[in-house]
């Protein structure tokens, strides 16, 4: 029997209790590599909390953060990594009340604020789990910029100066997509803030706007030969690769958004009458036809390659836990594999939505009206789908006029 170095009972972590939780992991089919990582993580944990005479009844977040600002200067990746075996292991010990759960008084002033605002933005404002992804990080990002010290907040965190500076530092260096959604995200905190009785008067107007011009560019695109070339360079042989052709397939056949394609459920998939149920934007759910070939791609990774789990999606991890997919991103790192696998540099972000643009422009090309690309892609306004009468160029040549020249046109 392999013997195991006990850790006293007076300060830091019973050994049990890593192991408990380990084995917890272990049943997950986490990998004997990742184990042994976290292992390390929370034996050196509990060498700092005895050091410091901190007892398992006084364990929280802040002991973890104090714990975690010895690694200021290192690199990004073990900063997470540690920063998440933590968390894990004290949402475990709180699900075995062996510790108890902060009153929500003990929690810190960005903390409360940040859970706030989130909760406004699913209750009050009604928005999807995906649009709440992408606003977060950016609150979480400014909020953390305000810390004054153990979780508490700048006095003068939430003025007009302060915000509007902020967004001009972040946005150096970044595409103005992202500095617009910084923006977008920092008017809806302000509203809140408002609304909330956080601040006297509502600083929505004091957030410079980021211009975005519709209609002002023609929608980048794959030909068909590419897309095919991206979908063949998943191999099917594997369990990887029969769920990345899967995916591929709904993105270039049924154009399919990457956030529709994750929260795809087993019950989404009506195979007597062929169809997927969508779960699409604006939290609107629509069925769209399941073709033979999607069909047998599904079928051929839920049969061959998804292996056993509790969770309903279709789609899910390759690495314990064996949950779905963690959001959008996800589908845009598979597509990203297949375009370095294929020798392709997409012209533009968010290669995932390629896609929808040369399904459309694919329809556009063989006569289908705008009426009818709306139908395909869902769109509830057919302004979304006026811009694919940029790429009809031949019809668009037929109705342009001669340019001028010296003279007079001839």
């Amino acid at each position: 029997m392999k013997a195991t170095r006990t850790v006293s009972e007076s300060g830091g972590l019973p050994t049990r209790h890593i192991d408990a939780f380990l084995d917890r992991l272990r049943a997950a089919h986490y990998s004997e590599v990742t184990l042994r990582k976290k292992r390390r993580v929370l034996c050196a944990f509990s060498r700092w909390m005895k050091n410091r005479n901190i007892d398992l009844v006084d364990l929280n977040e802040s002991a973890a953060t104090r714990f975690m600002k010895r690694l200021s200067d290192a690199p990004r990746d073990r900063v997470q990594c540690e920063r998440a075996a933590l968390q894990s292991f004290l949402a475990y010990l709180r699900g075995e009340a062996i510790v108890r759960s902060p009153p929500l008084g003990d929690q810190s002033a960005i903390t409360r604020i940040y859970d706030r605002y989130l909760d406004y933005l699913r209750r009050d404002r009604g928005l999807a789990n995906n649009s709440v992804l992408v606003y977060g990080p950016f609150i979480r990002d400014f909020l953390h910029s305000q810390d004054a010290g153990d979780g508490c907040i700048l006095p003068n965190a939430f003025d007009a100066i302060t915000i509007r500076n902020h967004l001009v530092a972040r946005s150096k260096g970044r595409s103005a997509e992202y500095t617009r959604l910084m923006a977008v995200s920092l008017r809806s905190f302000c509203h809140f803030l408002f609304l909330h009785g956080s601040t006297p008067r509502d600083l929505y107007e004091s957030v410079p706007s980021v211009r975005k011009w519709q209609q002002s560019a023609v929608p980048t695109f794959l030909t068909p030969e590419q897309e095919e070339a991206l979908i063949a360079t998943a191999d099917r042989s594997t369990p990887r690769g029969c769920r990345d052709y899967a995916v591929l397939l709904l993105l270039a056949r049924l154009g399919l958004r990457s956030g529709e394609i994750v929260a795809l459920e087993l019950g989404d998939i009506h195979w007597r009458s062929g169809e997927l149920v969508v779960h699409g934007k604006g939290q609107m759910v629509e069925h769209v036809p399941l073709t033979s070939e999607v069909g047998d791609a599904i079928a051929t990774y839920l049969r061959d390659a998804r292996g056993v789990s509790a969770s309903r999606r279709v789609f899910l991890r390759m690495w314990a836990p064996r949950v779905g997919l963690a959001g959008p991103a996800a589908i845009g790192h598979i597509v990203r594999l297949a375009f370095a696998r294929a020798g392709f540099r997409p012209a533009c972000r968010g290669a995932a939505h390629l896609f929808r643009h040369s399904l459309a422009t694919t329809m556009i090309r063989h006569g289908a009206s705008m009426a009818e690309i709306a139908e395909v892609l869902r769109h509830r306004s057919q302004v979304s789908t006026a811009i694919y009468a940029k790429v009809a160029f031949e019809d668009l040549r037929g109705v342009a006029r001669a340019w001028p020249t010296a003279g007079g046109a001839i």
